[in-house]
């Protein structure tokens, strides 16, 4: 019997996806990428609109569907292995914690929660489970982004100390993100990016938000009760610096860069999908640039985490990696609220991107037409998302 057999999959078996939450990540980007991974399949919808169970059912030829209500009977019904999650972030935890308790292993977006008390309640039910839990940093697969890491680890840029980004889009005053207040504002929505990015870059984890501070903008036509626009400075060990920017309130810009000694690395774009990304390497006054092909993020991922759970091996974005950014986060918000530093409670990571294992090069997908769901952006341009 070999281990594929041991853990219950036959030779040739695809992991059973449920897919929880029905929205426009669900819909435009995971669902369309699922059939061509070669060892991932949907199963099952969980929805509480009748309209999505029976329109994207027929589409991708799935019978079963639950509502939310109904999650725990889905977890007993046996048809499915895995859940992929796409609910609001606020409402992570309340299907990550009873899938893993099930057994049912766990792909969920990003970020984990959005607080840490919440993220450790996950935590805890992940280390009591069997089940495995990723979460879906698609950048984390990505060819040009790990070509980045590489250049950063080889040491050719020197000791790089520093890290800028700006992250922007203009979101649509009627999406839901602009009626939900900080819990979908661009911090816990849009900062996942940078933050990540800013910890894989120097591979160290921040001590400090040495300042936050939010703005908004009447005309943006959101409500006012959370800042559309966040201007963050982080401070890592051995002086190291990252500072971003964050905007539900601006032209579709996405890029980070990485300063070092030697030399700086740029991503632009950095953090969206729908077209390959652009890198600039500068090593003293010696420029050269470098496009990497655009691939399919979100069925590379589901991809490496079926691997995972075919195979019996560990994911590398796991719950611990999705604590280590809410962390961030959370006193990104304080400091915001507070117009103070905030101290970050200690933390190490015991586990960092191997970038030879890690990449995926499916090919992309195109977008379907999306049923009771838009996209958050205004903009011409496919918007990155969570």
């Amino acid at each position: 019997m070999d281990l594929k057999e041991a853990l219950g999959f036959g030779v040739g078996k695809k992991v059973r996806y449920a897919i929880v939450g029905l929205g426009d990540i669900a819909q435009e980007d995971m669902m369309p990428g699922v059939g061509h991974t070669g060892n991932s399949e949907i199963s099952v919808l969980i929805t509480s609109d009748p309209v999505k169970a029976r329109e994207l059912g027929e589409k991708y030829g799935v019978q079963a569907a639950f509502t939310y209500e109904q999650f725990g009977e889905a977890l007993a019904s046996g048809t499915f292995d895995a859940i992929y999650l796409a609910t609001p972030n606020w409402r992570h935890a309340e299907f990550i914690v009873p899938a893993l308790q099930a057994g049912i292993h766990v792909l969920t977006e990003k970020p984990l929660e959005v607080s840490t008390e919440k993220c450790k309640e996950i935590l805890a039910a992940e280390k009591a489970s069997s089940a495995k839990l990723m979460v879906a940093y698609r950048l984390h697969f990505e060819p040009g982004t790990l070509d980045t890491i590489e250049k950063v680890r080889s040491g050719e840029l020197g000791r790089v100390h520093l890290f800028t980004s700006t992250f922007a889009q203009m979101v649509d005053p009627e999406n839901h993100r602009a009626h939900s207040g900080k819990l979908a504002g661009p911090v816990l929505d849009m900062g996942p990016y940078p933050v990540n990015a800013a910890r894989y870059i120097f591979e160290d984890e921040p001590t400090e938000v040495v300042s936050a501070v939010g703005t908004k903008h009447p005309e943006s036509g959101f409500d006012q009760d959370f800042a559309d626009t966040v201007a963050v400075t982080l401070r890592f060990p051995g002086e190291r610096l990252a500072q971003f920017t964050l905007s539900y309130f601006g032209n579709a810009t996405n890029f980070f860069t990485a300063v070092g000694t030697k030399g700086s690395v740029q991503l632009d774009p950095a953090y969206m999908f729908g077209k390959g990304l652009e890198q600039t390497t500068a090593i003293g006054e010696k420029k050269s640039k470098e496009s990497f092909k655009n691939t399919d993020h979100f069925g590379g991922e589901m991809k490496y985490f079926s691997d995972c759970i075919l195979n019996g091996t560990e994911p590398e974005p796991d719950g611990e990696e999705g604590f280590a950014d809410v962390r961030v986060l959370e006193g990104i918000i304080k400091a915001v609220e507070t117009g103070q530093a905030v101290m970050l409670e200690p933390f190490s990571r015991s586990k960092r991107i191997d970038t030879a294992a890690q990449k995926m090069t499916l090919g992309a997908v195109s977008t379907p037409e999306l049923v009771d769901a838009s996209n958050p952006g205004m903009g011409v341009e496919k918007q990155p998302k969570n």
